[in-house]
């Protein structure tokens, strides 16, 4: 291990390297090509006389609104964060370092076609001005962005890395060579977030225009909202992801595109025979010895105020990096956590100009981690299940460790579009998905299961999916508003299969038992509850804080080929429980409610609060301090405005994930949408656009999207050029 002490000690802007004159000119000339209005939201809408110029200027307004955010995330994409965060993130870096290569970064940004590169040069450009300018900003780690940074990170999506169910303590079993006997824990991918995307055909529609729901659901603060447009053909509107130079989930002026997170097989797990030979490492494939590829991979991390330097010696077949080790096997992955194909679909599809254009978007096979919803001016709907989905050979589990020692369990090639799961313009005139099964995506309309291999779609329903049914299957045409108020329905259908159980379960106890008194008045209390979440309501409290409680594998969302999905096995354990599995929780609900508050009769509006105080990536959370009642609860029990809370060494809860960037858009001659931020589009506490948006994001009301220039300018806070 080595320690550098006496650099350690300075600090990191000692290091930076300072522009030079001919990139500040250069920098000062595209800025000249850019404009940028503040509308009355603090919303950026950026112009520019390129393509370029505009990624330019909307890199200049991110780092505006949120550098730190921005440089965190490519902190973790360049596997660095130990440097800041110290050991304990330094497996986290070498999953990345193993899943993620810079050499090949920089490789696919020296091919990129010369068009591309003015857009990556543009990216970085953007940041650096930033910074030159803003001297008083002080990066963590990174002085100076490269233009091959968004090689790292191919897709917009809050979970892009995909481990085939490999875990981080697994990688550090392994590279801390303890090959102890062991079986994998199953990961438990909860979803109390998610995202639910809708769209709306004109036969529908109440103004004969097609509709697109526009919800995701992430980390608050994860994306901020904002317009971009050139010359060249770009006017998108949307959110991005912090540093990122594409809107991810949007729309323009002729389509409108939502993505799902799903449990498409992208990554696969393969055990490898090793072999040693004379001091030298083999794995064997189809029968013959090849030597193991070795990388040496140092990592660096700060402990007590020093940074310090760990090395690994990293294996790989040619599967991928050897991860983990299983029941005695080593085990490789599988995975294109890094495409450059992705980056470039990522940024096409923003410019789709037709349902034929975002095909074409599409037919590049490189989205790993998203479902799309998708409507446009023309009246077209459609739904795409995944996009890029290996073929794999349907005798094998591909959920499973497979054998590494064949070429029967090789990828074959990519499905193309027309083989993965879709569905175009279906006649009921909707379509849904709620990072639920594609199989119930238009009702009765939907694709058929038994047509595709299971590792396409292992997705089950969830309480989501049956909420987004139970509203779609009812005959009605919607509006904006409408569909607003769909996608704020507050009906929890989880609790259609879990109170009826507790409530036979207390009902059933002997009328001696210690709990019939202290749980008489609860039960009463959530026997007459609607199953609709309200501020005012307690049984919405107690129904919500008592199920986080019971049978932790209910909250298991995402499935494998097989298994149970979240409604089937919440209805079998509603059947079978015991009565102190229900029970016992509830008491204990009570008691906490008790405990935090005086009493359990609590109101979930006084309990489930909003609030934004500092600005921090890890926000700080006070009872003291004012706060915003929220109605909405977690996506897990069918909650469609996801809302997801906790405690934070308080006594109320706060929320910190769920809807965050939501919109409503409905296409035509012209483009209508509405739209509103949890909290606000600024990072900045002293910013009046830090929480601006907090009250009606609280209450589920929209502002009007300014996305024409004379409605803009009509709204203006401001108008500058990057660096005024």
């Amino acid at each position: 291990m080595k320690k550098f002490l006496l650099l350690s000690l300075l600090p990191l802007a000692v290091f930076a390297q300072k522009p030079s004159p001919k990139e500040i000119s250069d920098w000062e000339k595209q800025a000249e090509q850019i404009e940028i209005i503040r509308d009355k939201w603090g919303i950026a809408h950026v112009y520019g006389k390129s393509d370029a110029d505009a990624v330019f200027g909307m890199l200049y307004a991110q780092c505006e609104d949120d550098f730190k955010r921005i440089e965190l995330n490519y902190i973790e994409k360049l596997g660095r964060l130990a440097e800041i965060e110290g050991e304990k993130s330094l497996y986290n870096d070498l999953q990345i370092r193993l899943l993620i290569d810079s050499t090949q970064a920089i490789n696919d940004y020296k091919k990129a076609e010369p068009w591309f590169k003015k857009i990556l040069e543009a990216y970085a450009n953007g940041i650096n001005f930033y910074l030159y300018k803003n001297p008083q900003v002080k990066p963590a780690l990174l002085t100076k962005f490269k233009p091959w940074y968004p090689f790292l990170w191919t897709d917009g999506s809050i979970g892009a890395i995909s481990t085939g169910n490999l875990t981080i303590n697994e990688l550090k079993k392994f590279y801390t060579n303890d090959y102890s006997p062991t079986s994998a824990l199953p990961q438990i991918r909860d979803q109390h977030s998610g995202s639910n995307g809708f769209a709306f055909a004109p036969k529908i529609s109440k103004t004969g225009k097609a509709m697109l729901y526009i919800n995701p659901h992430t980390t608050f603060y994860f994306r901020p909202e904002i317009h971009m447009q050139s010359e060249e053909g770009l006017n998108t509107y949307g959110a991005v992801t912090w540093g990122q130079f594409f809107i991810y989930q949007g729309f323009n002026e002729f389509c409108g595109w939502m993505h799902t997170s799903n449990n498409v097989d992208v990554a696969d797990m393969y055990a490898e025979k090793i072999t040693k030979l004379n001091k030298t490492l083999y794995y064997t494939y189809d029968k013959k010895l090849y030597p193991i590829g070795k990388k040496t991979i140092e990592i660096k991390y700060l402990e007590n105020g020093l940074q310090q330097t760990k090395k690994f010696e990293t294996y790989f077949t040619h599967n991928g990096p050897v991860m983990a080790i299983r029941d005695g096997k080593w085990i490789s992955l599988k995975h294109k956590n890094q495409n450059p194909q992705s980056l470039l679909q990522s940024w096409v599809r923003t410019k789709s100009k037709s349902f034929e254009d975002y095909q074409k978007a599409m037919d590049l096979n490189a989205n790993a981690s998203n479902n799309t919803v998708y409507a446009d001016a023309k009246g077209n709907i459609a739904y795409w299940h995944g996009n890029f989905v290996p073929k794999r050979d349907t005798a094998y589990n591909w959920s499973e460790v497979v054998d590494g020692t064949t070429s029967a369990t090789a990828w074959k090639g990519l499905h193309p579009v027309s083989e993965t799961v879709h569905l175009y313009n279906p006649v009921n005139g909707w379509l849904q998905n709620c990072n639920s099964t594609p199989f119930t995506v238009a009702g009765v309309n939907s694709p058929k299961k038994s047509a595709y291999p299971s590792y396409m779609a292992p997705d089950g329903e969830n309480f989501r999916g049956v909420a987004a049914l139970r509203l779609l299957n009812q005959p009605k045409k919607y509006d904006l508003n409408d569909v607003i108020s769909m996608g704020y329905d507050t009906y929890l259908p989880a609790f259609e299969v879990l109170l009826p159980a507790l409530t036979k379960a207390y009902e059933q106890l002997p009328l001696d038992h210690t709990l019939r008194a202290s749980l008489k008045e609860p039960i009463a209390e959530l026997k007459k509850w609607n199953y609709y979440s309200s501020t005012s309501s307690v049984a919405a409290t107690l129904a919500m804080e008592w199920a986080q409680r019971v049978n932790r594998d209910i909250q298991n969302v995402y499935i494998n080929p097989g298994e149970k999905d979240q409604v089937e096995k919440t209805t079998e354990f509603a059947k079978t429980a015991k009565a102190e599995t229900l029970l016992q929780p509830l008491k204990t609900t009570v008691d906490d409610l008790s405990k935090r508050f005086g009493k359990w009769q609590m109101p979930w509006g006084e309990v489930n609060r909003f609030q934004r105080l500092t600005g921090q990536i890890n926000e700080k959370y006070d009872d003291n301090a004012p706060s915003l009642p929220v109605a909405y609860g977690s996506a897990l029990w069918g909650q469609l405005p996801s809302y997801r809370s906790n405690p934070f060494n308080t006594n109320k809860r706060y929320g910190y994930s769920g809807n965050s960037f939501v919109c409503a858009v409905e296409f035509g001659e012209k483009v209508k949408a509405k739209s509103v931020l949890a909290g606000g589009n600024s990072g900045n506490p002293a910013s009046k656009h830090f929480n601006d948006q907090a009250e009606m994001f609280a209450k589920g009301e929209f502002k009007d999207v300014l996305f024409y220039k004379e409605d803009i300018l009509a709204n203006m806070e401001k108008k500058y050029r990057p660096g005024e």
